[in-house]
């Protein structure tokens, strides 16, 4: 497995946020056997601290002082993963489009980057329905983006985002994620398939249940003989306090207790193993390890 960092970069738009991170077109590349992996950018979410730090301890602040992230605003960036192998393109999420927020939304500024266009892409599989991972599925028209793909999400995720008691027991902060993520998997109903956990959704590629940042969150674990990555989603939430805190709530997850044990779970595996894992809010382009440290976890960009 050969890791390298892209040097295909650009500053953040100040005028977005005034401390907003380097923008990374690219973000980072691996390969796994005949797999080429790539970590493209879709921006940056612009967010209160309140976000990730209610239901945490007060200590929270201090360790996002040490990492120096302010408390009052954050801005973590939105890595999405594309795997070339053989005659398969595939996505994994599709961003936030163009109506979640003027930071994010950028993929196919990436897209041009690379020479890859829309159509290229084979199969979409979704780790999850909030918008910074679901909303690029449509254009202005609400048409798909990826017209010659196939969609892939969890079975319990797609009966969560389209049930129609969602948008009435998500709580009013994420009332529009649910009225999105419907309308967005209404277009593509009669064309997604659905899958479980365990399932070897495509050669090389199985699904795994990490549930409480979403009722059906799903891993992709990829395998090349003794190789393998996790692509992780938001299981992984962040940097700081997910690896030194993984048993901590946190307000970004909406089963808070259950997506602590799916971390501990995760990060126990990742480390003993030494993993390579991506996930979508992490530094760097999003790849590196999970490393074990003075009892708990830290982890180191590739």
């Amino acid at each position: 497995m050969i890791s390298r960092r892209s040097l295909m970069t650009l500053a953040a738009a100040a005028v977005t946020a005034p401390l907003a991170p380097r923008r990374l077109w690219a973000g980072n590349t691996l390969t796994l056997g005949g797999m080429q992996i790539d970590t493209l950018s879709d921006g940056f979410l612009t967010l209160p601290g309140s976000f990730l730090l209610d239901g945490a301890p007060p200590e929270a602040t201090d360790i996002l002082t040490r990492y120096g992230i302010s408390t009052d605003q954050m801005t973590p960036p939105c890595n999405v993963t594309l795997l070339r192998d053989a005659d398969r393109v595939v996505l994994f999420d599709v961003g936030a489009g163009h109506d979640f927020m003027p930071s994010a939304g950028k993929l196919a500024e990436a897209f041009d980057t690379l020479g890859i266009t829309p159509e290229d892409i084979t199969h979409v599989l979704f780790t999850h329905g909030h918008p910074d991972h679901l909303w690029g599925l449509l254009d202005e028209f609400d048409d798909p983006i990826f017209p010659n793909a196939e969609f892939v999400m969890g079975q319990a995720e797609f009966d969560y985002w389209t049930d129609p008691e969602t948008v009435n027991t998500i709580g009013a902060a994420r009332t529009t994620f649910a009225v999105g993520a419907a309308r967005r998997l209404g277009v593509i109903a009669d064309q997604i398939r659905l899958i479980a956990d365990g399932d070897e959704v495509l050669p090389g590629i199985a699904a795994h249940l990490t549930p409480g940042h979403t009722p059906g969150h799903i891993a992709y674990e990829l395998r090349a003989g003794s190789e393998g990555v996790l692509i992780a989603g938001d299981a992984i939430g962040n940097h700081h306090i997910a690896f030194e805190r993984p048993d901590w709530h946190s307000g970004s997850d909406q089963d808070a207790e259950t997506a602590a044990a799916t971390r501990l779970r995760l990060l126990d595996r990742l480390a003993s193993e030494q993993m390579p894992l991506i996930g979508f809010h992490l530094p760097g382009g999003g790849i590196g390890r999970a490393e074990r440290a003075d009892g708990t976890y830290r982890f180191v960009e590739s």
